[in-house]
Order: structure tokens, then C-alpha cells, then sequence
């Protein structure tokens, strides 16, 4: 598929470029592992002790608790959407592309058309907004080689979720706290437990 930069006109609705360096947490970032398959953990009590970490928490997130973590490996296809109901920051240490949607396109059985997206690359180093409303997953190689990817989040945020009562239909969808997935048939998600409802093509860059 084709592949946009995050300075494209295209990725406004889904985020913004944000105007911040951030060495210190790049550096540590840096030591984090490169596996082959994707690893993401929520929270790093190293890169929560960059430098950068007050303005991040200050400036992006208003003051509200923070949790920095990575998610790092190889990756080159789809396999599910998520959302959350904030934003979400990611900083690409050598780069890595996004495949992007809008929770707005959602059906009412909460199936989700795949052709709808739209992928984007991540410069390496730029600090990048993904809006609350935007559907994404895991991020996918630039080439042949692995990413390593900042992930930051509310406090809480894909861990243990709460136990849901089905007041509201989209409590199928809560995998984890504050992390609603559609998966699609081919990632093997359902097995776990996913709600299976991506359709069309399992994308890959």
C-alpha cells in the first residue's frame, strides 16, 4: 500500500507532528531489546526517568499520570485496530510506519472496513499525536529493518481490564484497560478471545 509521510496534509485528521526533542528518552530508548516478532511493554521504569519526562507529561497530558513504554520487533502486516480514549504518543527511534483509520468509520456491529486506511511514516526522532479517535496497532518496518517505538499512555492503559457487565454494546471489544480491538480473521487474535470483525484485506507495507 502506499505510504505517506506524517508531514502529508492526509494525516491531520488522524494526529500532529509535535514540536519536541526528546534525546534523553531516545538514548535510553536506544538499549531497549529488538526481537523479531513485536514485544510492547506498558511501562519502563527507565525511559519514565528521561529527562523529558515532566514535559511530557505536563504539556501533552495536561498533568494527568503517565506511563511510558516501548514497542519494539518487526512487523509488516495489520492484524487488528485499536483505540483508546485519550491520545496516544509515539517516538520512532530510526523510524516506522503506521497504518491509520478513524474510529468514526465503524459500523454498528462494530465491523470495520480495512480499505479505509491510510499508512504513514514516522520520521526518525519526531515526536508523533494519535489523536483518541484514530484506529491503529502495531507499528510496521521502514524496509528490512526492526523498529523500536516510545509508547506513551494514560497511567493504566493495557493493563488487566475491569470486568464489564455488557451494559454497552461495545464492551465486546475491551481487551484491556482503556484499549478497545477489532481484529481481523487472519491475525489469530479471535483465539485469545478477540472480537473478530476487520473486513477485506489484512494490510501489509
Amino acid at each position: 500500500m502506499q505510504v505517506k509521510s506524517v508531514t502529508d496534509s492526509a494525516f491531520r485528521k488522524y494526529g500532529r507532528v509535535l514540536k519536541l526533542e526528546v534525546p534523553d528518552l531516545l538514548e535510553r530508548l536506544a538499549k531497549t531489546p529488538l526481537p523479531q516478532d513485536v514485544a510492547y511493554v506498558a511501562s519502563v521504569p527507565e525511559l519514565e526517568a528521561c529527562a523529558e519526562y515532566d514535559t511530557i507529561r505536563d504539556s501533552i497530558y495536561g498533568g494527568m499520570p503517565i506511563q511510558i513504554g516501548y514497542c519494539n520487533g518487526n512487523n509488516h502486516k495489520l492484524n487488528a485496530v485499536e483505540f483508546h480514549r485519550d491520545s496516544e504518543i509515539n517516538i520512532a527511534l530510526d523510524g516506522a510506519i503506521l497504518i491509520l483509520g478513524s474510529q468514526q468509520d465503524i459500523e454498528d456491529d462494530f465491523t470495520y472496513d480495512t480499505s479505509k486506511m491510510e499508512a504513514f511514516e514516522i520520521p526518525a526522532g519526531a515526536v508523533i499525536e494519535v489523536y483518541g479517535t484514530t484506529l491503529h496497532y502495531a507499528p510496521c518496518n521502514v524496509g528490512d529493518k526492526g523498529f523500536r517505538v516510545v509508547i506513551v499512555l494514560p497511567q493504566g492503559t493495557n493493563t488487566e481490564p475491569p470486568v464489564l457487565t455488557g451494559k454497552l454494546p461495545d464492551d465486546r471489544l475491551l481487551t484491556a484497560k482503556n484499549k478497545w480491538l477489532i481484529a481481523h480473521e487472519e491475525s489469530g487474535l479471535g483465539a485469545d478471545g478477540a472480537f473478530v470483525g476487520l473486513k477485506g484485506e489484512n494490510l501489509e507495507v
